[in-house]
């Protein structure tokens, strides 16, 4: 019999949850197998080198190549400021001098007699890289990261923008159907991760933006919002870049209520430390927003596998396509006999029971499993 595999989206208590932290470079791990990390522990550190100027010190002097070392006030590997005189002209009779300065505040990197050129590279630029996630590390890549390894409530939202963040959440409505009150934006939220509930619109946002909330998390947004937030339009690449709040929708966009079991899952954790991150690979589903709440470790962890994708009679499924997008429901039947859509193409389907208890045929390819706990 042949097996129908859907897109999964995790909603999990004590899920085992692993990350991969690495440099962009080779550099330094500060971290041993089993140490015990946080959020924000920086677990490994480079240095990107800075762009490099070339500067014709020959042809600017009006000398032959082999004759800049005479010249030249500053030697390899001696530091510059922007405007600093790096090499002068003998003159004529101690005067008429000519002079060069450096253009970048860096460092000198090499004087060459054959070209007559000097190269001038700006500072490096320091990267660290943190834990992300509060967790134990599993394993130590040399001079690029570590593998971290953690127990706690995972949920993935359905689109994102903006990068990884850490602070407290704060929940600030008492369903997931309320719209959150701009007079609920204060001041006492900056640094925290806030979850809002259904809905929130442009003014929501540049208000919470402004006052310093690190991630909002929300059932849905207008299409267009996002792209008045970005300066232009969300495309198929990879979010999660972006330099702004992060913004975590759970559901979609559009005007709908953050599904009942993620929001119980979120106020379950209110006042917790909390690690967000809105990177989502458009149209793929390989990378989805996440939120991590690491728990103490009291429950049984569980696992999630490629079989649990398969569509089975009582998965608890989310429609992702009209007339019945964001619904979520129960697998109650699995016609074995394809089935005539509109278009007159024949499907697999589905009969889902909404949580009104209406029950709907739905092609197999319009739903996705929510992986839950």
């Amino acid at each position: 019999m042949s097996k129908s595999y859907t897109p999964g989206l995790k909603v999990v208590r004590d899920a085992k949850v692993s990350k991969e932290r690495r440099l962009p470079l080779k550099g330094n791990v500060h971290v041993n197998i089993d140490d015990i990390v946080s959020s924000d522990t920086i677990i490994a550190s480079t240095e990107i080198p800075g762009n490099v100027q070339m500067i014709n010190i020959a042809n600017q002097l009006n000398i032959d190549p082999n004759q800049i070392e005479n010249c030249m006030l500053v030697k390899i590997n001696d530091n510059v400021e922007k405007n600093q005189l790096i090499a002068q002209s003998k003159g004529l009779f101690g005067m008429f001098k000519t002079d060069v300065k450096s253009p970048i505040d860096g460092k000198i990197i090499n004087v060459s007699n054959i070209t007559g050129q000097v190269v001038v590279s700006e500072h490096p630029i320091p990267i660290n890289v943190d834990a992300y996630i509060p967790g134990k590390v599993k394993d130590v890549y040399n001079n690029e990261g570590i593998l971290i390894d953690s127990i706690g409530t995972f949920v993935q939202g359905i689109i994102g923008i903006g990068g990884e963040k850490q602070g407290k959440m704060h929940v600030l409505v008492d369903n997931p159907s309320d719209k959150v009150k701009i007079s609920s934006i204060t001041n006492s939220l900056k640094d925290k991760i806030v979850v809002c509930g259904s809905y929130i619109d442009l003014e929501i946002y540049k208000k919470a933006k402004s006052i310093g909330v690190k991630g909002i998390v929300c059932g849905g947004i207008d299409y267009n919002v996002i792209s008045e937030i970005l300066g232009y339009s969300l495309g198929v690449a990879i979010t999660g870049t972006e330099d702004t709040t992060t913004l975590i929708l759970t559901e979609g966009f559009g005007n709908i209520n953050m599904a009942l079991k993620t929001f119980n899952i979120l106020k379950e954790n209110n006042n917790k430390d909390v690690s967000i991150n809105g990177a989502t690979q458009i149209r793929a589903g390989v990378l989805r927003p996440e939120i991590f709440i690491k728990s103490d470790g009291s429950g049984e962890s569980k696992d999630f596998k490629e079989n649990d994708l398969v569509i089975s009679i009582g998965s608890i499924v989310r429609v992702i396509r009209e007339p019945y997008f964001g619904k979520i429901g129960k697998i109650s039947s699995l016609p074995y006999e394809l089935d005539q859509m509109e278009s007159e193409t024949k499907v697999r389907v589905a009969e889902v029971k909404f949580e009104d208890s209406t029950k709907k045929i739905i092609p197999r390819a319009n739903l996705e499993v929510i992986l839950s706990s």
